[in-house]
């Protein structure tokens, strides 16, 4: 859990305010996996299960642990190195690639479930990352690893991304209920703007509403012109092609309308983003600050949602009361152009630099609320009007990083990279736009 006691994690060169950053701490204490598991859990009868798959499965099952005692339990999460528990086994998956680890989820995953009888519950953790780190696919491994990064690499949103995820694996879009006679109540812990069930870790004990042409879709979209890039993945992509079209798993979702999966599953959302949003919000007036959430579906290419919340900043700065406090959460996208470092979030903040330019006072923070912003060790990055000043003295340019998508280099060189740890939550990100 995330206390006040510990707020400085999130402390940078530039960010050391300790009002702001008691503002980031009540953000993701709000939606802190253990406390949310103990509130909404219900009143269970007979045989319990449990079983945790995403990057909160750690607290989410501890959570259900001391409050209810369980036959066996199973979680699959991402930082599992050295993590064990008495009362049930941790296993670590792959992400944001499936890799082997994956598989091996995927497999223990499946034999858990199957075992389960109809007068068992089995209580389902899930959290974002899940479908990454637990997959049974009909296609090779390889060809859904390589189809995975080309659209992360393209900047395909996540429920594209699921969307073909659900048609391609055993467990997801309703899969695991599918899998096991039990009962199922699902506590999810969403990491995906508008908290559509199907989406969040891929469905799932959730009934997939799209078919396989909503896949197909998809897959013209960001495949159909004969790149270098798709001649080169040509194999694994025609592999997945073949499968969407000549399967008729997606038929038979259709036919049975999911209501064997919806007699015996409740879903309960217990945190999400706008959750982490009003708590950012409380907080801020608590501490002095004018504050208000512009939105919590952000999306859209990151440098360019970067550029437009940075305009912003700079345009209220003329008519917004001091202190003043802007949230907005949601979910970014990277296409990836250059072979830099970095994240979508850094590179949000990496699009604000020259835009921030010489404003006094003013600091835009982006965070991924798990911690783990792309394939780094930072959560995001923090931006002021002197960062580019600050930059130049260093011989770096903002524009040149961003050309390379090569965020991370930049803030770590300014001291304003924002490493706070893996948090135990999930729930997309938040951008602050502060001034002081």
């Amino acid at each position: 859990m995330i206390t006040e006691m510990d707020s400085n994690r999130f402390a940078t060169h530039s960010l050391q305010d300790a009002r702001i950053l008691r503002i980031l701490s009540a953000a993701l204490e709000a939606v802190d996996p253990f406390n949310a598991v103990q509130k909404y859990l219900p009143n269970i009868d007979g045989r319990v299960f449990g079983l945790g798959i995403g990057k909160a499965a750690i607290p989410m099952m501890d959570a259900l642990a001391e409050q209810i005692p369980f036959a066996d339990g199973l979680a699959v999460t991402k930082f599992a190195s050295g993590l064990s528990r008495e009362l049930y086994t941790v296993i670590e998956g792959g992400h944001p690639i499936p890799d082997a680890r994956s598989l091996h989820a995927g497999e223990r995953v499946l034999e858990f479930v199957s075992t389960l009888k109809e007068g068992d519950t089995l209580v389902c953790l899930i959290s974002g990352g899940g479908s990454a780190l637990v997959t049974a696919p009909y296609v090779p491994l390889e060809d859904l690893q390589t189809l995975t990064s080309l659209l992360l690499s393209n900047g395909a949103r996540i429920d594209e991304i699921n969307t073909l995820r659900r048609h391609l694996d055993r467990l997801k879009g309703g899969g695991l209920a599918r899998a096991t006679q039990a009962k199922i109540i699902s506590l999810i812990l969403s990491d995906v703007i508008g908290n559509p069930l199907e989406a969040i870790a891929s469905g799932p004990t959730a009934a997939d509403p799209t078919t396989r042409e909503d896949a197909l879709k998809i897959l013209e979209k960001y495949f159909h012109a004969l790149t270098t890039e798709t001649q080169r993945h040509g194999d694994s992509l025609n592999s997945v092609t073949q499968w969407l079209r000549g399967s008729k798993e997606s038929e038979t979702r259709a036919e049975d309308g999911g209501g064997s999966i919806d007699e015996r599953v409740q879903n309960i959302i217990i945190g999400d983003n706008q959750l982490a949003a009003r708590a950012a919000l409380k907080q801020a007036g608590l501490e002095g600050f004018h504050a208000e959430i512009l939105t919590n579906e952000l999306q859209g290419e990151a440098r360019e949602v970067g550029h437009e919340l940075a305009h912003h900043l700079r345009v209220d700065t003329l008519n917004r009361t001091r202190p003043f406090c802007l949230i907005a959460g949601g979910e970014t996208t990277v296409k990836i152009k250059g072979d830099g470092k970095g994240g979508r979030n850094q590179e949000l903040a990496l699009a604000a630099v020259n835009e921030l330019r010489d404003l006094q006072n003013v600091m835009l923070i982006a965070l991924a609320t798990d911690g783990d912003d792309g394939p780094t060790d930072a959560a995001g990055a923090v931006v002021t009007g002197e960062s580019a000043q600050r930059a130049e003295a260093l011989g770096l340019d903002a524009a040149d990083h961003l050309s390379r998508n090569d965020a991370y280099p930049f803030f770590d060189a300014l001291g304003d990279l924002l490493k706070t740890g893996p948090t135990g939550t999930n729930v997309n990100d938040l951008t602050f736009l502060c001034i002081l």
